[in-house]
C-alpha cells in the first residue's frame, strides 16, 4: 500500500512517473538497456538530457540568455560554487563582499560557507523570532558581488512573497524546495539553483540556471569540477552526470506539462496549502508558527499548543508515531526545531492533505 509521504526531501514523486520508470527499468526508450547502464556519451542519453533541459526551459520560461546545468553535490555545493565563480579572486587580492539575507538554517549555512571565499554581509535576517517571518529586504551595496536569498525555507516554512530589488547586483537564489511550485520570473535572477529531491526528481541531481554573462569569472585556482564555465562548455557532461536522476527529472517535467504546467500546479498547490492552513488556524490543539504573510505553500511546520514543554514533546512524538501507523509518514519536524512539518510538494495530491487533516481532527479527540 502506498503511504502519503510528507518528507521534506527526498520526497514524494508522481506515481505515474514511478510506474513508468519501473516499466522502463530494463529497456528505456526502446534502447534495450536501463538508463543506469547507458553511456552518458551515447546518443540515447544525449536525447534524454537535451529533452529534460528543453522541458525545464519551457515550463519555467527561461530566457535564451541563461544556461541550464545539471550538476551534482546538491544545493550545499552551490554554497561554495556561487562565491567561487562570482567573487573569488587570485591569491593576494582583497576579498569581495556579497549580501546574504538570513531567513533560516540553510540560508545561514550558505553564508557560513561563502565566508571561506569572500565577506558575506548579513544585511537582514529573522533569527530574532526563530525565523518565522521574511524580513524587509535592504538594498545591496553597488560593489557587492551578488545578493543571496533562500527563496523558500524548507525547515522553518517561510517564503519570499516579494523579491528584493538589487539593481545591477545579481540576485542569486536557492530554490530547492519551491522550484516549479509557482511562477517565477527567471529574468530577475543571475543564478537559480536547486537540489532535485523535492519537486524535480531523486536525490543526487542539482539544477543550476545561470545568466551567461556570469559564466567564466572563476580565478585560475578554482578546481575544474567547481567551475560553471567548464560545465557549460561541456553541456553538463564534463564528467559523468547523474544520468538516472536526469532521466527521472525529465519524466517529472513531462508529467507536470501534461497537468497543465506551472499555472495548473500553482492552483493545486495553493488549494492544498489554504486547506491545511485553514484547519491549523482554527484548531484547538495545533498551531502554525509562521507569520501569515511569510507562509510557504510547500513546507508547513506546526506544533502542539500544549504549554508544558515536556508534555508538548510527548504529544508531538505520539502524533508522529500514530500518524505513521495510519499511513501518513515523515511528519516529524527538523531535528533542530522539533514539532511537526508537512511538506506538500507538487506530487502530493490534495487527498493526502485531506487525509492528514482528518487524522489530526481524530487525534485532537484523544487529547
Amino acid at each position: 500500500m502506498r503511504v502519503y509521504n510528507f518528507s521534506p526531501g527526498p520526497s514524494v514523486l508522481p506515481l505515474p512517473v514511478l510506474e513508468r520508470a519501473a516499466a522502463e527499468m530494463t529497456d528505456a526508450n526502446g534502447s534495450g538497456q536501463s538508463v543506469m547502464e547507458m553511456s552518458h556519451r551515447s546518443g540515447d542519453f544525449k536525447s534524454i538530457i537535451e529533452k529534460t533541459g528543453a522541458l525545464l526551459r519551457e515550463l519555467m520560461n527561461i530566457p535564451p540568455a541563461y544556461r541550464i546545468l545539471f550538476l551534482q553535490g546538491g544545493a550545499s555545493l552551490q554554497f561554495s560554487m556561487v562565491p567561487l565563480n562570482l567573487a573569488a579572486g587570485e591569491a593576494g587580492t582583497p576579498k569581495r563582499r556579497a549580501t546574504y539575507i538570513e531567513t533560516g538554517i540553510w540560508a545561514r549555512k550558505a553564508a557560513d560557507e561563502a565566508a571561506k571565499y569572500l565577506e558575506p554581509v548579513i544585511r537582514a535576517g529573522s533569527a530574532d523570532r526563530n525565523y518565522t517571518y521574511i524580513p524587509a529586504a535592504p538594498l545591496p551595496e553597488a560593489s557587492d558581488a551578488y545578493y543571496h536569498i533562500t527563496l523558500n525555507n524548507t525547515i522553518v516554512g517561510t517564503k519570499w512573497a516579494v523579491l528584493p530589488e538589487t539593481g545591477a547586483v545579481p540576485l542569486v537564489a536557492d530554490i530547492s524546495s519551491s522550484i516549479l511550485s509557482e511562477p517565477l520570473d527567471v529574468s530577475k535572477f543571475g543564478i537559480l539553483y536547486a537540489g532535485a529531491q523535492k519537486n524535480l526528481g531523486p536525490a543526487g541531481t542539482t539544477v543550476v540556471i545561470i545568466r551567461e554573462d556570469l559564466i567564466g569569472h572563476a580565478p585560475s585556482w578554482v578546481p575544474a569540477m567547481l567551475r560553471y564555465d567548464v560545465h557549460a562548455e561541456e553541456c553538463s557532461m564534463y564528467n559523468t552526470p547523474p544520468c538516472y536522476g536526469i532521466y527521472i527529472t525529465g519524466m517529472v517535467l513531462e508529467w507536470l506539462k501534461a497537468l497543465g504546467g506551472v499555472e495548473a500546479i500553482t492552483a493545486l498547490n495553493r488549494e492544498k496549502a489554504e486547506f491545511f492552513y485553514d484547519y491549523l488556524d482554527n484548531s484547538r490543539h495545533f498551531h502554525a508558527p509562521v507569520e501569515r504573510l511569510s507562509r510557504s505553500i510547500m513546507n508547513i511546520p506546526f506544533v502542539s499548543k500544549e504549554p508544558d514543554r515536556e508534555k508538548r514533546k510527548g504529544i508531538e512524538a505520539r502524533f508522529v508515531k500514530e500518524a505513521a501507523a495510519a499511513g501518513l509518514v515523515n511528519l516529524a519536524g527538523h531535528r533542530l526545531v522539533g514539532g511537526m512539518r508537512a511538506s506538500i510538494y507538487n506530487a502530493m495530491p490534495l487527498e493526502g492533505v485531506k487525509a492528514l487533516t482528518a487524522f489530526m481532527k481524530k487525534f485532537e479527540g484523544t487529547l
